[in-house]
């Protein structure tokens, strides 16, 4: 099956876990997905800059793995968006945290009897902002997914993820969060 075949079949798996609580005057968002692949393989597809493009909703400027200043570029379609990020730790294979603009993303991969087990808590200013971020995080999880499996079907991010079902899981999100849903294409 080519990449654009598996991009038309593509359809989202079913919901995971997610949760939003208070965190200061912010809100983490905490996004917990199981994968039948290695922890190395999982830490490979979250820093390596080749691997990024392929499902992540930003483009790293280098190895995410070690600690220190990168750029992140946010991509939407044609439109690219420069983020000042930096690694704050970089525990391979189990540990990475860096800031993406204003938020802040902590990777935890842990070794599991079926493979591993990828927490992402996500800081963001605005809990209404939680659902939609959980839906666009399951898209690009469910796309690094089939990466890893050897199926590559190309990121979904940006605007493009209205085609692929954001909106339903974006409501789905927002009912599971118990928060009012965003639709980010209305003034």
């Amino acid at each position: 099956m080519t990449e654009s075949d598996a991009r038309r079949d593509y359809r989202p798996s079913p919901l995971r876990h997610a949760e939003a609580q208070p965190d200061g005057d912010r809100w983490a968002l905490t996004f917990v997905r199981d994968f039948t692949h290695s922890p190395s393989a999982l830490w490979t597809a979250l820093t390596d800059p080749g691997e990024l493009p392929q499902w992540a909703p930003y483009t790293a400027d280098r190895d995410l793995g070690t600690v220190g200043p990168a750029t992140l570029t946010m991509v939407d379609g044609p439109d690219r968006t420069e983020l000042d990020g930096t690694v704050i730790r970089a525990e391979e294979p189990h540990v990475l945290e860096h800031a993406w603009g204003d938020d802040v993303l902590l990777w935890t991969i842990e070794q599991t009897d079926a493979g591993t087990r990828l927490t992402l808590r996500h800081t963001l200013d605005d809990q209404r902002t939680a659902a939609m971020t959980a839906a666009g995080w399951h898209l690009c999880l469910d796309v690094a997914e089939a990466l890893l499996d050897g199926h590559p079907i190309g990121p979904i991010v940006g605007a493009d993820a209205m085609n692929y079902g954001w909106r339903a899981l974006n409501e789905q999100y927002s009912e599971r969060l118990g928060v009012e849903p965003i639709d980010p294409t209305l003034p």
